[in-house]
This record gives structure tokens, C-alpha cells and sequence, in this order.
């Protein structure tokens, strides 16, 4: 308290006239009121100067440097203190660039720095004054504005051992005065860029033995400053400034202790490359649909360009504005987008509730279309001969999906099934060969994929998270570089166009890669041969020119052991789970022929990072990712796929569900497989009903299964979220199955699937649309039944179930989620979204049952991957038009989720620092499953098998056993690697540097400036001949002309202020 008080009345005595000595005790005064301060200010922390500022500190030493500035002999025995207690407190007010204005302190400070030019320690002090009154921008234009800048500038010589610090001092506040715009621009203009790349040439080379990094790193400040508009990018470019911060990069590398130059120097090495549009004929998809309603030459319209994370509820990153804050709308029951009479269509969709189950003992209907094949091409060109089938006979050109043939030539699926069999549950590569020919797609594919049609089996172990190498992605950068630097070595080659059919065989040269992507599902555009590796431009979304993230396509053509790099170079989102362990998916036909049909996890040296892409259209200030990983192939000639994520197909999903419906015995579960509506495409979109058979066909037990709850689950509405359909593929396995828990669970509940919302999209290899270019996700307040069909006939299931009195107790959408960990529940919740938008509604007035978190209870307690901390129930305005929100509020469902699975892998649990397969994506179905049980334990008569299983039963009992992170923190930290090159990134000054510099200043130094002075004559005409190479257009400027101030009225010519 009394050292708060000394600072206090220090402050006092600051105000009186004590800044105007006229006599010795005066000044002698005055000396020891400010070394008082500097003592009080130095010791312990900055709350002092914090209270000396609040106090008025920052005003009264302003008004001391322009009362003492006024005089006509300015004593530096009392202003080089002041300027040095300014600058230490200067710099911890964030507004003592507007309050120097208001004092007119400004242009009095630069005065007193040309007039001292001589005066080293005079000269830095004024400078840092200067440099702390540029944190307004207005007052560095101010200076810039009476040439500041060229003052300044002037100060910066080349490389000398003598006065480092009031160097540095000069290069600091050139840095902060380029903070303006307009400082910037004239910077630029008057040849700063290529002067300020010579000033770091020469320091870096005549420094060998690392003293001057701060100075290095200083210059390197200022050229980060100007590089702040395109002009001075451009500059910096022109003067070969990458070559140059690439070399001398490579020589910090190479010497220790200089990491402090090297990242700077990527960073602006990063932002100046100079922007290239993709080489493309078109930012529009490849694919095309002629949409009903619309002309068939009108483009569409303009998309939305922000590129955030697909999960429809990605809520950690939205701002409490974005949540309903409005209780009487959050409770309201919007009416119905449709007559009540138009409800009628789905009575078909209800079978078990129609059905008087006469015959038990029959099977149940089979949907004809599902059981269809088509004959196939007889001629069987292109086949390879029948007894050497090796891997690279099954090039995706080979397998057709037209390959079911009928006469009495064996075709390439027939003799490969004969000599490997088939070995994978729950698939049939020729029921999938059938369903995959009745698919229909905007390109007509008529190729299968190899991994879709012999299936892929989990793999026996676990896969953990890749581990990132130190400055992975600084090596990445390098090599790019390169590119720019030793075009002479780019070798540019186009080894696939889906554009171009010529360009879809094999390569003119032997040593690249082919590449393939014309299947279902598949999505890669371009692939471009660069140097020693390879640029893949992936696909837009159909009727539209965004979402790139999905890919899946054939490789082949490598040899075994040698590493081969991948840049996937126009993916959007601002990041990725690729930084933080996750890896793409890889899967060898080689492998899978000799008994290991696995898609693997794959790739080193993955990382994610901007590059210097823009559309080849579009704005050149839209940005592009790189996503980068290295493979190293284990067979020579393989034919290999790589994908995003372990894709599921549409056929896959018609296929599987043929199996099911002839796995399941109808006298005891009731399977039935119907189309909700045909897509655009005229793909049918399945619905699936599975309950139990009644025992019999007595009223009583006829009655108790209509009278079941309804449980309503969907997936896949996002088509490059693939996890969610091995989530569905576990749930439809398990509620098929033999169970105790799954018979348990139809005997309870009426489930209602609807396992691909989204099967064009999925078909056609789009990441986020459907084929209208839309995302069906935001589709749900008022569904177009031409555009959106499968959300607008979905709703209208809702509906008819509402309006039967069978609302779903359970309503879950599964989706993905590619920036988080773990699997998760977004829920809707009044009370929660009303506390957290921080509405004056007491929510503790409001009633709400809270049956909406016993699903998420009951999962963590059973599922390992799952994070109950990382479920919200939060309800934004973004989100109303999803299934999560409508369903609840228009349909009144209480338990309405949106399921999350990662693309990544977990960090809780069992499973932390693992990588999911698809082995426990399905598990998590088969655990979705499992916790409905919890809704019903005190009316549902379980069996004996059932009891044993007291996991299931006694939920409140269990402990957890892993702890989640808090659903409003960041999933992930900062990027060990900054993937972005910003005009904000060069680090912020440290304080405590400033204050280092200022307390060297104070030693007694006049020995030095008369050792300058001494030196001035014989020096004079060395240091003029290196200026006038590094900065012509400075010489013969002898005199500062600074214009008149609009601020603050002054007029100041030829160095002399006037009073």
C-alpha cells in the first residue's frame, strides 16, 4: 500500500511545475521524482505501472516531454530519464499513442530525434518513445505523414559492432510506424522492401558468430510489416527476397541457437509466394445434374464460402449470440409445412402395424427389385488371362460392375471368387455386383471399386495415432519452395484428368503413378506428376464449385519401398484432425488377395497447412489447404486405394441389406426393406423397419406390438461422412441378430431406419451436397419435395407417425465429425440454451424433463469411445432448419440427437491415443443400441440372458471410467506448426525486452557518443558509400520537411519546432 501511495504522490508532484526548472535544485528535484518512479516501477510486477496509469502517470509525463521539449535549449539531463520512464510505461498503455496526440507530444518527439541523430543514447530513447506511440495507428500515420518513416530509416546503417542497441531501437520503430496502412504503402513505394532484404542480407552474412539476432530478427519485423499489402509482396518477391530467405534459412538451420530467425522467416517466406490458380478449366464440379424447374445452361447460384466444420452442431466454436435466447419460440410448436390429408402416403411405410401375421411360419416379403441381377457384357474384353491372376490384373477397369455373365465363359468375379472365395460376414461380392449395376449415377459408373466389391474385414489390432516429427510441415514448405525456385526440375505432368479420358490410362512416363477415381463413391479430379511427388485437386461437390474434403481413389503403377508423397492441395477447412494423429486409409488388392482384405490406416509426415492456391475463377483471397502424407507401398505392381475415411457405399448399403433380410428368420423378427422415395438420381432411399414377431396371433400379443415406442434412426445425409454408416452397419447387425439384448430390444421398441438419407451424394462422391448443390442438413424447416425429396418424405414420416400417436421416443441423426475426438450427443435442452445465452429468464423458474441425458449417461458408463463431457444440449439459431432441432421442436421428440463419431480416435479410455476402425464404429452402433435399454428397464420383461448382464441394467451403479474434457473447450491446442501465414504472425514484443534495452540505455555512456563524435569525420565517408548501394533515393535528404499536423496544429520545417 505504501509503495502504491510513494507512486501516487510522485504523480502529484509530476503535475506542479517541477517540468520547468529554473535552478539547479529544480532540476535536482526533478531527477529524483523520476528516479523514484523508475525504482517504484521497476520492482515487482506491472500493477504498479498499471495504478500509475490509471492514476493519470501516462498524462503527466507527456505533458513533462512537451513542457521540457518547448525550451529553447532542451536539458537532456532531465529528458533522457523522462524518455525512458515514458517508454516503460508507454508500452503498458494501451492508449498512449491517442493520449501523446491529445498532449501534442508527437511531432515534438520526432523533432528531438533528428536534432540528436548524433547522440546515440538520445537518439534511442527517442526512438522507443516513438515505437510505443505507434500503437495507434492513427498516430504512426501521423508520423509517417511528416516523414517520420525517412527519419527513421535513416538510422538503420549495414552491418557495424558499434551502437547495436540504438540500431535495433531505429528497426523496432520503423516496425511499429509500418502498423499504418498508409505508412505501409509509402514504405513500399519508395523501395523499402528491396533496401530492407539487403539490410538482413548484410547483417546475416557478416555475422558469423550469431550476435546480432535481435537485430536480424528485428529486420526481419519490418519486412513481415510490409509485406502487409499485395504491392509489397510483390516486391518482395521481385527482388528475389524467397530465394534469399530460403538460403539464409538453410544456414540458420544448419548452426544452433538460431531457431528465433527461422520461423519468422518461413512464415514470411509462406505469405509472400506468390498466389497460383489450380489448373483447372472451371471451379464448378465435373459433375453436373440438370435440376427440375431450373434452365439447364443457368449456372448455379453462388455458394457459400465459409468453410466451417462439416458437423451440423459444432458448437464449441459458435458465440453465445448464436443461441435462442427467446423461451416462448424455443417451447413453441411450429404448425406443419403440409395438410394433414397429405399424410396418407406413409401409412405403406408401417407394415407391422397392418400385417395380421397369419402364416408365422412364412418369410417375410422380399421387395422383388432387391433380388434383381443384370446380365452382364458377354464379350469380356480386356480380361486377363484365367490362371495368372496377380494384383495388378484387378485395375478397376477389369471389374466391371456389368460382370454377372451368363453363358459358359467364366467371368473375372466367378474365377476370382473360385480361387480366393469369398470371407467376409454380412457380404456377398455378387449380390454387390447386382446391386452396384441397378445404381445410378451422373457418370454412368460402370467400374467397381476393388475394396467395395471384396469388403474389407477390421484389422486384428488396434491402430494408434500417428506420431508428428518435429517441423514436419516446415519441410513440406521447403520443398514447395523449391518448386518456385528450380523450375527447371518440375516435371508438370498430368497423369489424370476426369475431364479428360485420354488422360485416364497409364502415363507417358513409367516411372509415375496411375490413377483412377470414375466409381462409386470415388472423388479425385486431377492428379499432376510435380517433381517427386504429386499435386491431387479433388472434386466440388455436383452443381457446385466447394466441399473438398472427401476423397477416395486407385493407385497403382508403384514400386515396393519407395516413399511417394501425396498434397491434396484445395481442401478448405481452416484445420484438421490430420494434424493431430489421424491418418488416411489404404487398402492393397495385393493384401486382400492373400487374406488380408483390410483398409489400414496409412501415411508418415502427415500434416495439414495453408498453401498458395486460389480458384482458378474465383477470388484470389479464397484460401486452400494442403493436406500432405507420404506412402510407402509394400509390393511392386499393386493396385491400391487411398481414402479419407473407410468408405461405405450406396450398393454396399444394398447389398448388406439383402443379406440381412436372408439372415433373419421372419417367424421371430419381423425385416422389412421399403423405398422412402426415389432421390433426383432415381435411386431409391431404403427405410427399414425391424421389430419382433408376436408370439402368436392373439389379440393381446397383436396388441402389444402396436403399441410399441418407435425409435427413429437415420444416417449419412452428409455423403463424406462415411463413419456414420458403420455406425448404422453395427446398429442393423445387432437389432438383426441373435442377441439376448437385440431380441430384448425389438420385443420393446418399432425401429425405423433410414440407414443413407443421402444416396446420390454418397453415389457420386460428393463430401457435403446432394446433387441440387445444397446441404440437406439445413433442409429440414420447410424441405423442397422436388429438390430434397428424401428430407421432405422423411419429415413427412415424422409427421404421419406424430399424427398416429406413435412420436418416436428416440430420434437419433449419426454423423461425423472431422475436428474433434471421440463419439458424442448434441442434444436440444430449454434450460441449458437459455443459461447459456445468459437471458434474464430465470431458468430455474422453468420446468423441463430431463430424460434427454439418460441416453448420454447410460453411454458413457458403456461405450468406451464415448464422451459424455463432450455432449451439449444447446440450441442455436444456425442450426433450426437440422433433424436435431425440427424433430424436437415440430415434432415434440424429447430425446432428438445428433450422434458425432471421429474421423480421428479417442483420448479417454481404453481407446485414448488409439485411431477408430470400423470394427469400433460398429461397436459404438451395437452401443446406441444397448443404452435404450435404460429408457425402458422398469416396464420391459427381460429374459434370464438378459438379467445375467447387469452392465445393461444397473447403469446408475457403474463408475466412470474416463474422464471428458468440458464440451466448450477447445478439442485440440494450437497446431504445433502455425498453419496459417497471417499478416498478425511475427510474435507479439516482449515487455521485458523493451525494459532491458531502456535500463542499458541509463549507464553512463558519454564516452561513447564522444567516441562517436571522434569517429563521425574519418567515418563519414565509408558509411556514405555503403548507403548510397543499399538506398539511393535517401542521399542528398539533409533536411526534414514535416508537414502540418491536422491533430494538433503544429508547424515544424527544417528540424526546428516552433513554439
Amino acid at each position: 500500500v505504501q509503495s502504491f501511495n510513494n507512486v501516487s504522490l510522485c504523480i502529484s508532484l509530476s503535475h506542479v511545475d517541477l517540468f520547468s526548472p529554473q535552478n539547479a535544485g529544480d532540476i535536482e528535484s526533478t531527477l529524483n521524482i523520476l528516479n523514484v518512479l523508475d525504482e517504484l516501477l521497476s520492482a515487482g510486477t506491472d500493477r504498479r505501472i498499471t495504478y500509475m496509469i490509471s492514476k493519470g502517470g501516462s498524462e503527466a509525463l507527456l505533458s513533462a516531454l512537451v513542457t521540457t521539449a518547448r525550451t529553447f535549449s532542451p536539458n537532456f539531463t532531465i529528458l533522457l530519464p523522462l524518455l525512458h520512464l515514458l517508454a516503460k510505461v508507454g508500452h503498458r498503455d494501451r492508449r498512449i499513442g491517442m493520449k501523446a496526440e491529445k498532449a501534442e507530444a508527437v511531432l515534438p518527439t520526432l523533432t528531438l530525434l533528428k536534432q540528436n541523430v548524433k547522440h546515440t543514447r538520445r537518439t534511442a530513447a527517442c526512438l522507443w518513445v516513438l515505437q510505443v506511440f505507434c500503437s495507434s495507428v492513427t498516430t504512426a500515420t501521423l508520423l509517417g505523414q511528416n516523414r517520420g518513416l525517412d527519419v527513421i530509416f535513416r538510422l538503420i546503417p549495414p552491418h557495424t559492432t558499434r551502437h547495436k542497441r540504438t540500431v535495433k531501437a531505429a528497426i523496432d520503430a520503423l516496425a511499429a510506424l509500418l502498423c499504418s496502412k498508409a505508412n505501409v504503402r509509402a514504405a513500399v513505394a519508395n523501395g523499402y522492401v528491396s533496401a530492407l532484404l539487403k539490410l538482413y542480407e548484410d547483417w546475416h552474412n557478416k555475422d558469423p558468430d550469431h550476435e546480432t539476432i535481435p537485430i536480424r530478427l528485428a529486420l526481419l519485423h519490418c519486412l513481415h510489416q510490409t509485406t502487409h499489402c499485395s504491392a509489397g509482396r510483390d516486391a518482395l518477391v521481385a527482388q528475389g527476397g524467397i530465394s534469399l530467405l530460403y538460403h539464409t534459412i538453410q544456414t540458420c538451420l544448419a548452426s544452433n541457437g538460431l531457431e528465433s530467425l527461422v520461423e519468422p522467416a518461413v512464415q514470411l517466406m509462406r505469405k509472400c509466394y506468390p498466389k497460383c490458380p489450380l489448373p483447372l478449366t472451371s471451379d464448378q464440379s465435373v459433375y453436373t445434374f440438370p435440376l427440375p424447374g431450373r434452365p439447364t445452361d443457368t449456372a448455379p447460384g453462388p455458394q457459400d464460402v465459409s468453410f466451417e466444420d462439416d458437423s451440423d452442431d459444432d458448437i464449441e466454436n459458435e458465440e453465445d449470440d448464436d443461441l435462442e435466447s427467446d423461451v416462448n419460440k424455443l417451447r413453441s410448436r411450429p404448425e406443419p409445412d403440409r395438410p394433414l390429408e397429405q399424410l396418407g402416403q406413409y401409412v405403406r411405410l408401417c407394415p407391422e402395424l397392418h400385417h395380421d401375421f397369419q402364416d408365422l411360419d412364412s418369410d417375410s416379403e422380399v421387395d422383388s427389385s432387391s433380388e434383381e441381377e443384370v446380365e452382364g457384357d458377354q464379350d469380356g474384353k480386356g480380361e486377363p488371362p484365367e490362371n495368372h491372376l496377380q494384383a495388378c490384373d484387378f485395375h478397376s477397369h477389369f471389374l466391371s460392375s456389368a460382370s454377372v455373365k451368363q453363358d459358359s465363359h467364366p467371368s473375372m468375379v466367378d474365377r476370382l471368387l473360385e480361387k480366393h472365395g469369398a470371407c467376409i460376414p454380412h457380404h456377398d461380392p455378387r449380390m454387390y455386383t447386382a446391386a452396384a449395376a441397378l445404381t445410378k449415377s451422373i457418370p454412368e459408373y460402370s467400374i467397381l471399386a476393388f475394396p467395395d466389391f471384396w469388403g474389407h474385414l477390421p484389422p486384428q489390432s488396434k491402430e494408434p495415432m500417428a506420431g508428428r516429427k518435429p517441423n514436419v510441415q516446415r519441410k513440406k514448405v521447403f520443398e514447395d519452395v523449391q518448386r518456385l525456385l528450380n523450375p527447371e526440375d518440375v516435371i508438370d505432368e498430368v497423369v489424370f484428368d476426369l475431364e479428360d479420358p485420354s488422360s485416364q490410362g497409364s502415363p507417358d512416363h513409367s516411372d509415375s503413378l496411375s490413377f483412377f477415381s470414375k466409381f462409386e463413391c470415388g472423388n479425385l479430379r486431377k492428379a499432376v506428376h510435380v517433381r517427386r511427388y504429386y499435386d491431387l485437386i479433388l472434386n466440388a461437390d455436383a452443381n457446385c464449385s466447394q466441399h473438398h474434403q472427401w476423397f477416395y481413389f486407385e493407385v497403382s503403377g508403384m514400386a515396393a519401398n519407395v516413399p511417394y508423397r501425396f498434397n491434396i492441395i484445395n481442401c478448405e477447412k481452416a484445420n484438421s484432425q490430420f494434424n493431430y494423429g489421424m491418418q488416411p486409409v489404404l487398402y492393397s488388392v495385393r493384401e486382400a488377395l492373400e487374406g488380408r482384405p483390410n483398409w489400414l490406416r496409412t501415411g508418415t509426415e502427415v500434416c495439414y497447412y495453408r498453401n498458395s492456391f486460389c480458384p482458378s475463377r474465383g477470388q484470389k483471397s479464397s484460401s486452400f489447404y494442403t493436406l500432405t502424407f507420404t506412402v510407402t507401398f509394400k509390393h511392386n505392381e499393386d493396385v491400391c486405394y487411398l481414402a479419407y475415411h473407410y468408405p461405405y457405399t450406396y450398393s454396399a448399403l444394398q447389398s448388406h441389406l439383402q443379406v440381412l433380410q436372408r439372415s433373419v428368420d421372419p417367424r421371430k423378427l419381423f425385416f422389412r426393406q421399403q423405398s422412402l422415395c426415389n432421390t433426383l438420381a432415381g435411386n431409391p432411399c431404403p427405410l427399414v423397419t425391424i421389430t419382433a414377431c408376436p408370439p402368436s396371433k392373439s389379440w393381446k400379443d397383436l396388441h402389444q406390438l402396436r403399441n410399441r415406442p418407435c425409435v427413429v434412426l437415420t444416417a449419412r445425409v452428409h455423403p463424406g461422412e462415411s463413419n456414420a454408416s458403420w455406425v448404422m452397419k453395427g446398429t442393423l447387425e445387432f437389432l438383426c441378430s441373435s442377441d439376448p439384448v437385440a431380441e430384448a430390444l425389438r420385443e420393446a421398441y418399432i425401429f425405423k431406419i433410414i440407414p443413407m438419407l443421402n444416396p446420390d451424394g454418397v453415389i457420386n462422391g460428393t463430401h457435403r451436397c446432394s446433387l441440387n448443390g445444397e446441404d440437406l442438413n439445413r433442409q429440414w424447416m420447410k424441405p423442397d419435395p422436388v429438390l430434397s425429396p428424401t428430407i421432405y418424405h422423411a419429415k413427412g414420416f415424422l409427421y404421419y407417425l406424430n399424427s398416429i400417436g406413435k412420436t418416436p421416443l428416440v430420434f437419433c441423426d449419426y454423423h461425423g465429425h472431422s475436428r474433434k475426438k471421440n463419439v458424442f450427443l448434441y442434444g436440444c435442452s430449454v434450460k441449458e440454451t437459455v443459461w447459456q445465452s445468459g437471458s434474464a429468464v430465470n431458468t430455474a423458474t422453468l420446468k423441463e424433463d430431463p430424460g434427454y441425458r439418460t441416453i448420454p449417461k447410460t453411454l458413457d458408463r458403456i461405450a468406451p469411445a464415448f464422451s459424455f463431457n463432450s455432449c451439449n444440449y444447446l440450441v442455436e439459431k444456425s442450426r433450426e432448419a437440422t433433424a436435431r432441432v425440427v424433430v424436437w421442436r415440430e415434432m415434440g421428440v424429447l430425446r432428438s440427437y445428433t450422434m458425432e463419431s471421429t474421423y480421428n480416435g479417442c483420448d479417454q479410455g481404453v481407446f485414448k491415443g488409439m485411431q477408430t476402425g470400423t470394427g469400433e464404429l460398429e461397436e459404438m452402433g451395437v452401443k446406441f443400441c444397448q443404452s435404450l435399454l435404460s429408457l425402458r428397464r422398469n416396464t420391459m420383461l427381460y429374459n434370464r440372458r438378459v438379467i445375467s448382464q447387469p452392465t445393461l441394467l444397473n447403469l446408475d451403479d457403474n463408475l466412470l471410467d474416463h474422464k471428458s474434457r468440458n464440451c466448450f473447450e477447445d478439442d485440440e491446442p494450437p497446431c504445433v506448426e502455425e498453419i496459417e501465414y497471417r499478416n498478425d504472425s511475427f510474435p507479439e514484443p516482449n515487455r521485458n525486452d523493451l525494459d532491458s534495452e531502456v535500463n542499458g540505455n541509463t549507464s553512463s555512456a558519454e564516452e561513447e557518443e564522444d567516441d562517436e563524435e571522434e569517429h563521425q569525420t574519418t567515418g563519414n565517408s565509408r558509411r556514405r558509400s555503403m548507403k548510397s548501394r543499399l538506398y539511393p533515393h535517401l542521399i542528398g535528404q539533409e533536411t526534414l520537411n514535416i508537414k502540418r499536423s491536422p491533430c494538433n496544429g503544429m508547424n515544424i520545417s527544417n528540424g526546428q519546432y516552433l513554439s
